[in-house]
């Protein structure tokens, strides 16, 4: 079962507080350029895979879409966004790892920073490649995988002391266990080939791939976001079947 991390009361709280669960899709920084990737939604059949809050589920039906079904394994986040949601949204409890989607059934299917928790992607992204009806799009959002890779914190010494390099392990895939808002949460770290590639074999097309972070523009209004231009924060992808 994936680790349901955001059910832990005290990740939940640190989560809670966050600019993007907050202030919803504008508090996210990258959202912008995700929404630059996002089809006409008018009369669309639209899933979200780790819907959270439903702020994307909200905005998906104020843009037309005939359906709207999020999905999460949190009952803390689904609880919070059937409090605010439009009833005709549905909210389902799924862990992602072993989700079954009815085939060909969705135009859209959504994904914000929920797929790098999952061990099991390729059987998902089957699965998706499944439910999208021809000519539907997959968009999705992960943590870009270089600033997932670190194994250690830190950087490595040389035989006298000293600081020489950052302990990276890119090239080395698999779960890589972070303390960001409780400890213990586990990602699954990939290389952006074993990602890009496994699309492609899946018959996946890709559309844009962009490695995220924030602009100048938006390092002036936030200083605190300046250590983000060292590398990506986050990789976006949009694909069609």
């Amino acid at each position: 079962m994936t680790q349901n991390v955001y059910d832990n009361p005290e990740f939940f709280e640190g989560y809670s507080q966050l600019g993007r669960s907050v202030e919803g899709l504008d508090g996210a920084a990258e959202w912008a350029s995700i929404r630059a990737l996002l089809p006409n939604l008018k009369g669309k059949r639209v899933v979200d895979l780790g819907c959270g809050f439903g702020w994307f589920c909200r905005f998906a039906k104020d843009e037309g879409a005939a359906s709207v079904l999020g999905f999460d394994v949190s009952e803390n986040m689904l609880a919070r966004a059937r409090a605010t949601s439009d009833p005709a949204i549905r909210y389902e409890r799924a862990d992602l790892e072993v989700l079954e989607l009815p085939e060909t059934s969705f135009d859209l299917v959504y994904s914000s920073l929920a797929f790098h928790y999952l061990k099991d992607l390729d059987g998902l992204l089957a699965r998706v490649h499944a439910t999208l009806v021809p000519g539907g799009q997959l968009v999705f959002s992960i943590e870009h995988p270089i600033y997932m890779a670190p194994v250690h914190p830190g950087w490595s010494k040389d035989p006298d002391g000293r600081a020489t390099w950052p302990v990276n392990g890119y090239l080395d895939e698999g779960a890589r266990t972070t303390d960001w808002l409780a400890k213990g949460v586990v990602k699954q770290h990939r290389t952006i080939g074993t990602l890009l590639n496994m699309l492609i074999r899946l018959g996946f097309t890709l559309q844009h791939v962009e490695e995220w972070g924030p602009s100048q523009e938006q390092v002036a209004a936030h200083p605190e976001w300046a250590e983000e231009r060292e590398r990506p924060m986050f990789l976006l992808v949009s694909a069609r079947k």
